[in-house]
């Protein structure tokens, strides 16, 4: 029987479930949202928040707490520099799901989790990504196209005077 035994199993043993959140919780502070099947989510949540709980007292013993679980340098950087102080007037409720249906796949709920009030840096960021593509497209097509055309002529006249001059 299962009771008073918490949590979801998610299909994985002990250690690949606990590598699975802690990647998890690494990409929705670094993204501030993440899409994921729903038991995922709502699993990702309780554990994001109470790494987020432990950046809000912001000392050396819970930087090093989180640093057990997110690897990451930076991302702990901006956990604790970023994320921890737009949260320090709240006691919780960190994060935020929003379900989205189901996938065609496999049928499984779909949802996505993100950061409550970084809704909009996480749509900015997108947008900014594909305008940034769009631009390094075309200054990568001008800077090809503009110096063949400009420096073969001008080579080939060079060289075509100085043989003549010779």
């Amino acid at each position: 029987m299962r009771h008073r035994k918490s949590g979801r199993k998610l299909g994985r043993t002990a250690s690949h479930r606990a590598a699975t959140l802690a990647n998890m919780a690494t990409s929705l502070f670094e993204h501030k949202r993440i899409k994921t099947t729903s038991a995922k989510a709502k699993e990702l949540r309780g554990y994001s928040e109470a790494l987020i709980t432990f950046a809000k007292r912001g000392d050396l013993h819970a930087r090093r707490m989180v640093m057990r679980t997110i690897h990451d340098k930076a991302v702990v950087k901006e956990l604790f520099e970023e994320i921890a102080p737009t949260f320090s007037s709240r006691t919780g409720g960190y994060t935020r799901i929003i379900k989205l249906g189901r996938r065609l796949g496999d049928g499984a709920e779909v949802s996505f989790i993100e950061l409550v009030g970084f809704e909009a840096g996480a749509k900015a960021t997108a947008v900014k990504s594909k305008k940034d593509k769009k631009a390094e497209k075309v200054e990568i097509e001008e800077t090809v196209e503009t110096p063949v055309e400009a420096v073969e002529p001008v080579a080939e006249e060079a060289t075509k005077e100085e043989v003549k001059a010779e």
